[in-house]
């Protein structure tokens, strides 16, 4: 909106209506979710049957089995996080080699290579997910009929999640790794050279501290992402089941405010992740 231009009263209104209209569409459902995992309730339903901590502390003993003691959603969590940590490390070591390949050096086919990389964005994640699992497992079998050995890696399980989680998530941490490289000064990497330092020690005294603020961003997106991801993960999944997939067998049987309760604890630890990323890129500006 440019601020120069005059506007009506009528607009400056309908303006105002829309943008609450909206943010009330993206909070309601949250807001929802979050007092529902406070109803003294067996169900996450209306009406509102108490303030209950139940659903976060109760050990099972009345009845009920709040989340800190459901050994298969802790467990489920325990499976989210170690996947996580593996495809954010691997996606943003991958990115800022993506990043300085895409941003510093010129050859035949890099117009290609970029849209090559660009491609898991536009595929739909169930797709990606069965096109990884046929490929993978079918060169396990391959593999296993020819010489015998047999690659427990290229079997559904929590490898093949990090795998395929990483195809597509190190195409968004090359993004945002990329767009801050581009900012940067290449003569700065000069004058370090010039006093004596190598490429390897330009690089990590001059260049990776400039990056810092979008490795952190891409680190924290990178985690959040695959804690989150069902689509490609639900086709990859093994023995080891993530949250995404726990919480969708567990909606097949009914939903219950144990769910609500992981729900309101997710976007509580997603919050507090997002605002620690704000404030050390406020710091590193």
């Amino acid at each position: 909106m440019i601020r120069s231009v005059p506007r009506s009263r009528l607009f400056d209104g309908l303006y105002l209506a829309y943008l609450v209209a909206f943010f009330v569409y993206l909070a309601m459902p949250l807001l929802v979710t979050a007092a529902f995992a406070f109803n003294d309730s067996p169900f996450p339903s209306l009406p509102w049957q108490g303030f209950s901590l139940d659903w976060y502390l109760a050990d099972g003993s009345e009845g009920r089995t709040g989340l800190f003691h459901d050994d298969g959603l802790l467990s489920a969590l325990w499976v989210s996080t170690k996947i996580a940590f593996w495809v954010t490390l691997g996606s943003v070591a991958l990115g800022c080699v993506n990043a300085v390949l895409f941003e510093r050096l010129q050859f035949r086919g890099k117009e290609f290579l970029y849209l090559l990389m660009l491609l898991p964005l536009v595929i739909p994640g169930v797709i990606l997910g069965v096109s990884i699992l046929v490929f993978y497992s079918g060169t396990a079998n391959e593999v296993s009929r020819l010489w015998g050995i047999e690659l427990d890696i290229f079997r559904p399980g929590m490898t093949l999640v990090v795998m395929g989680q990483v195809t597509f998530i190190t195409t968004l941490a090359t993004l945002v790794i990329g767009a801050r490289l581009r900012k940067f000064d290449p003569q700065l990497e000069e004058a370090a050279l010039n006093l004596g330092a190598t490429p390897l020690v330009a690089w990590f005294t001059v260049t990776l501290p400039w990056l810092m603020p979008s490795i952190f961003g891409s680190a924290a997106m990178a985690f959040l992402m695959s804690f989150e991801n069902f689509n490609t993960t639900v086709m990859l999944t093994g023995s080891d089941t993530p949250l995404t997939v726990a919480l969708f067998n567990r909606l097949r049987e009914g939903s219950t405010p144990v769910l609500n309760a992981v729900a309101l604890f997710l976007m509580a630890v997603s919050g507090l992740l997002a605002m620690l990323t704000l404030r050390q890129n406020r710091g590193d500006q």
